[in-house]
């Protein structure tokens, strides 16, 4: 059998979720959108349910699958719904609905629903994704009253820039939703991974922890709660052959490496159909039996080499860790020149196995 695996952690997820909930004293929404991010969205929901005030995810696929899995918790859809056709199903599920234009009010004006719903009111408050324009905030507040097939609103936003610690652009947002929502009483939910973690004097009643429930940074500097997280994910093969290679030999596609001394090669079963990341350069860290090492050469479909030749105790059948507890997701992107979401979320073929459940 293949030896690539993704060892999935579940106490260190719990911890992650708690880290959360005690830098903000607030409520968590643990996202889990994209199969959790390549983590597996039921396991994760399985594992946080217990103690999680709720789930988001993106679209109503998503949370139909949590709910056919027997996921009884709230669960909020960050995309609210696509046509007004879902919202029999909204209700049936009593899934939570982010309302971010005026064409979903319109359908839940329109709409005949046998129970109200809790809607999520998102202003765009300067990223210019989704979100209804600060002038038609407050009235639409009033429109979901009115309406009477709301039980409940909170007010949210998205920051755009919060993973950057110097860039005033945070605070900007928050003057333009603390605007637009003068006067409306509801709770308020702001905070993503990045503010969660970065920016303490941001209000927010309700928060919703993503990259940092799996314990990867969102920032390209060292940050006192990042050092804080435990990674989830442990992303592993083997090495399947060894080479010994005089100088001037070339490794891989392209001959992007070349051996400037003799050297010990170890083939991995790892490449980009398992979704590590092909543009990983030479030199991308590595852990083989228990050293660290690094990449040579290019990624392959299928398999990737590694540098053994100051490894002497690796050889066939040695353990490599791609990411993980000892080689940080956060390291891996950014030699890839990516960012870990990107990289968790790209897993593929590879099975996982679940501990510490």
């Amino acid at each position: 059998m293949r030896p690539a695996r993704a060892l999935i952690d579940l106490q260190a997820l719990r911890h992650n979720y708690q880290l959360a909930r005690e830098v903000t004293g607030a409520k968590a929404l643990a996202v889990i959108k994209a199969d959790a991010y390549g983590h597996g969205a039921v396991r994760v929901a399985q594992a946080l349910e217990t103690e999680a005030d709720g789930f988001a995810v993106a679209c109503i696929e998503e949370a139909l699958e949590l709910r056919a899995a027997g996921i009884r918790a709230p669960v909020l859809l960050l995309e609210g719904f696509f046509e007004a056709s879902e919202l029999p199903l909204i209700i049936e599920h009593d899934f939570w609905c982010v309302v971010h234009s005026l064409w979903q009010l319109e359908a839940i004006e329109q709409a005949r629903l046998s129970k109200p719903l809790t809607v999520w009111l998102k202003l765009d408050s300067g990223m210019h994704r989704v979100g209804l324009h600060p002038k038609d905030y407050h009235e639409a507040y009033q429109r979901l009253l009115a309406s009477g097939k709301v039980a409940k609103i909170v007010l949210m936003s998205h920051f755009a820039r919060a993973d950057e610690l110097d860039c005033v652009s945070s605070d900007e947002q928050v003057a333009v939703f603390d605007a637009a929502r003068q006067g409306l009483s509801a709770e308020v939910s702001l905070r993503n991974s990045p503010s969660v973690m970065g920016w303490p004097a941001v209000g927010s009643d309700w928060v919703r922890p993503g990259i940092m429930l799996y314990g990867a940074t969102p920032f390209g500097e060292d940050q006192a709660i990042a050092a804080r997280l435990q990674p989830v994910m442990t992303l592993e093969s083997k090495v399947i052959c060894v080479r010994e290679l005089p100088a001037g030999e070339p490794v891989g596609y392209g001959a992007k490496f070349v051996t400037p001394k003799p050297m010990r090669i170890g083939v991995v079963a790892m490449g980009y159909a398992d979704g590590y990341p092909r543009h990983a350069p030479t030199g991308t860290p590595v852990l083989v039996a228990g050293q660290r090492s690094q990449l040579l050469g290019r990624v392959s479909m299928d398999m990737l080499c590694i540098d053994l030749t100051d490894v002497p105790q690796a050889g066939l059948g040695s353990t490599v860790e791609l990411w993980g507890k000892n080689i940080l997701a956060s390291d891996v992107a950014a030699a890839a020149e990516t960012i870990p979401y990107q990289i968790f979320c790209n897993l593929r073929r590879v099975p996982r196995l679940y501990c510490g459940a």
